[in-house]
């Protein structure tokens, strides 16, 4: 890849602005309940230090809509970070100001600064000048381990890289942007790309952006509901986006121009309620009655995709194949998570329901790549780019 890389910079004694994804989730106590995305930036943290960086840390928490709200204070990340690197981190009591800058000043070799919440200023998200001005003050060094949000132009995300002299990469960021260039290059054939989850919006225009790379498309998840509508198909209750019916139509001409294998469900699991213990029939397509809705892929569509999965040798994959939260409808999901983890293909993996329903099928060590990024992912995939990393230097 050509971006310049954290590991190509000499950063003893330098103040290094690391932007990184600590966007966890917590508890009614306010108790941190996943770190992945924490344990996911130690090898850049690590490197930094023991290199001799002076660190400056920023993360976003939540949606504070630009108001410092306490409950999305960083200090849960902080004692974590703590623990985990057996180092003190300091939490800073603001962003920016007077106070944040004598911290920075006062830091050492190898010593770590944590700004509070960059969300807490309404100059963050609206990419303001002045605010990534101040952020960069005093900044040598730029690093975006950050690539979930890497889609959004903020103001540590993008704004800041106007004035800072160096903007590389970190080593979460370099492994993403590695996965996506395999997927974008497509030199891997088979290559099949797999979507579900309830949304088409955001999924069209990967398909779209894609159709010259893939060999097979399989749809699942309440997204296949507007393509079989387009296809004239009986959906019952099933979600719909009545908008996106037409689109759907022109995608699925395109895909049959192109003599893209483009699959949806043959069969569904389908109820009159999603919830727990309800009567639960397989149907085939267009046979889905006028009072149910299709919750989950059927047998025969888990055994056809499982096929196709089988032969590939690349696969993307971003949203489940049915509500697989619910036990009689999780079947779908996690039989092609299995078999995308038993087919043996660089495989790729986004979004945060489709990572649960990993967890789920036990299957996430089989995985290539779990991207940190679920609309990251998928505004990568659609555009070939991203705000984030379009900034960042290349190698000379």
């Amino acid at each position: 890849m050509s971006k310049l890389i954290v590991r190509d910079l000499k950063v003893n004694g330098k103040n290094v602005f690391l932007r990184v994804d600590f966007n966890v989730p917590l508890d009614e106590k306010g108790e941190i309940t996943d770190v992945t995305r924490i344990k996911a930036s130690l090898p850049t943290l690590t490197f930094l230090i023991l290199q001799g960086a002076k660190l400056i840390i920023a993360s976003h928490l939540g949606r504070p809509k630009g108001k410092f709200k306490p409950e999305l204070s960083l200090r849960p990340v902080q004692k974590k970070l703590s623990e985990y690197l057996k180092k003190e981190v300091v939490l800073a009591p603001d962003v920016i100001g007077e106070e944040v800058e004598k911290l920075k000043n006062s830091l050492k070799n190898g010593e770590i600064l944590l700004l509070e919440n960059v969300r807490f200023h309404p100059g963050e998200t609206e990419n303001n000048e002045d605010f990534a001005k101040e952020l960069a003050r005093g900044i040598d060094i730029y690093v975006n381990d950050a690539f979930a949000a890497c889609h959004r132009a903020h103001a540590s995300v993008v704004g800041i890289t106007k004035f800072v002299p160096v903007k590389a990469a970190g080593f979460l960021l370099e492994k993403e942007i590695k996965y996506f260039e395999k997927m974008f290059q497509a030199k891997e054939k088979p290559f099949t790309l797999i979507l579900g989850g309830a949304k088409i919006s955001d999924k069209i225009p990967v398909i779209l952006n894609m159709l010259d790379k893939v060999d097979h498309i399989l749809i699942g998840g309440g997204m296949a509901f507007t393509f079989l509508k387009a296809a004239g198909k009986e959906i019952g209750k099933s979600i719909v986006d009545e908008e996106k019916i037409e689109v759907a139509k022109e995608i699925m001409d395109e895909a049959k121009k192109r003599n893209i294998d483009f699959q949806l469900p043959v069969d569904f699991l389908t109820a009159e309620k999603i919830e727990k213990g309800v009567e639960v029939k397989t149907v085939e397509d267009g046979m889905i009655p006028g009072n149910h809705m299709g919750l989950d892929i059927g047998p025969k569509t888990v055994e056809l995709y499982s096929k196709i999965i089988s032969e590939s040798k690349m696969i993307f994959w971003n949203g489940p194949m049915g509500v697989f939260e619910i036990e009689e409808f999780s079947k779908g999901t996690t039989s092609i998570a299995e078999a995308i983890a038993e087919s043996g293909a660089i495989s790729v993996v986004g979004g945060g329901d489709t990572l649960a329903a990993l967890e789920k099928a036990g299957t996430k060590e089989r995985i290539s790549h779990i991207s940190t990024g679920g609309g990251a992912s998928l505004e990568y995939l659609a555009k070939g780019n991203l705000p984030g990393i379009e900034v960042l230097d290349e190698v000379r």
